[in-house]
């Protein structure tokens, strides 16, 4: 990864981010597509998409024939945090949390405050009440250390999540961060449509980066809702740009994860078989295939809406700002490798003549010599 893209992966990272509260990362990611002539909109439900100027074209991209299916590249821009309900004093702020989150040494933990001008104070948890599984926040009061306002803000415009040294910083090949789930996923999504544009080359592509992916995939079941896929005239396959719990055997720094289902369903088989080959071919032994079953993702909504679904995954460590093995509040991190495997899988899936219409056909080859071997046994 050069100095340029690195620079925009960590200022991504370094973005301010919950659920419903996405407005700092998409300035920042509708900036760069900008500057880079990249088309894109909002769709009613606050999502942005990538690669089309308006419904209009989105629209003509869908309903335009052809055997090359419409690739529709999906991540979500926010990352579990807390929304301020209401003043209990002049330095005390009643929260609610949203999305997943440690349940281990809450009381003190140190916290980020933000409004959609960035972020305007710090503060640290109390009175912190657990969710009825006991194994997240349900909601909590912040004290307010070091606030950068003059006048106090309503309650209901502040938002964070947990903050620790730094927003982002890198020991080795190692990026650390209050919030890599699911920025890496976003970064992946804005570079493949850049690198695209700069090509000239109008591609099968779209992008999707959603809001509220934390409590329910909810911009992308309200993109869905839309009906703007439905009907299509070509063949549409959704993939699912995640950063993921790491499991025993998709494991940190050993390259991205041709992602085979999640924790509630599996990925369709034969575009699972495309983005297989793919990653043999593009990253040999530099790769990792598993069920990522340690979260649900947006494939799932795809799934349960029709659209065939599959995945590619960064292995994450400390899922949800939790220790992986203390389950107290700490930061996220990832690889770099297994960043630019992603970004490298992406570019390659939008390459023509990928074996989208027959994606078995090499495997009917191999089982059919075997038959022969085997034939006069029978």
């Amino acid at each position: 990864m050069n100095r340029a893209d690195l620079n925009r992966l960590t200022t991504l990272l370094a973005c301010p981010t919950a659920p419903f509260r996405e407005e700092t990362v998409a300035t920042v990611i509708t900036t760069w597509l900008s500057r880079a002539k990249v088309p894109y909109f909002r769709d009613p439900v606050g999502n942005i998409v990538v690669g089309a100027s308006s419904r209009a074209e989105y629209r003509r991209r869908v309903r335009t024939h052809g055997t090359e299916p419409l690739r529709v590249f999906i991540a979500h821009m926010d990352h579990p945090g807390f929304h301020g309900l209401r003043w209990l004093s002049d330095r005390r702020l009643a929260i609610k949390w949203h999305g997943g989150s440690p349940a281990k040494k809450l009381a003190g933990a140190d916290v980020w405050l933000a409004t959609t001008h960035g972020y305007v104070a710090r503060g640290r948890l109390a009175n912190v009440r657990l969710d009825a599984s006991r194994h997240g926040m349900h909601s909590a009061e912040v004290v307010i250390q070091m606030p950068s306002w003059k006048a106090r803000p309503p309650a209901g415009v502040l938002y964070g999540g947990f903050r620790f040294r730094a927003p982002i910083w890198r020991t080795g090949r190692r990026l650390y961060t209050k919030a890599a789930d699911d920025l890496v996923g976003v970064f992946a999504v804005m570079q493949t449509a850049i690198k695209l544009c700069a090509r000239k080359r109008r591609a099968p592509f779209l992008g999707l980066l959603t809001r509220a992916e934390e409590v329910g995939f909810v911009g992308a079941v309200g993109h869905f809702e839309l009906g703007w896929l439905d009907n299509a005239r070509r063949p549409i396959v959704c993939v699912s740009l995640e950063t993921s719990r790491a499991l025993p055997g998709a494991h940190i720094g050993k390259g991205p994860v041709v992602r085979l289902g999640d924790r509630r369903t599996v990925f369709d088989p034969g575009a699972l078989q495309v983005l297989t080959e793919t990653a043999q071919r593009i990253l040999p032994r530099r790769h990792q295939r598993r069920i990522m079953d340690g979260g649900a993702c947006e494939a799932t909504a795809a799934t349960a809406w029709g659209f065939p679904a599959i995945g590619i995954s960064v292995p994450l460590g400390n899922y949800h700002n939790q220790d992986d093995k203390t389950g107290t509040p700490a930061p996220e991190y990832v690889h770099l490798e297994d960043v630019e495997g992603m970004l490298k899988l992406c570019q390659a899936l939008m390459e023509p003549g990928l074996s989208w219409s027959d994606p078995w056909k090499q495997q009917r080859r191999r089982l059919r010599t075997n038959l022969r071997r085997y034939r006069e046994l029978l």
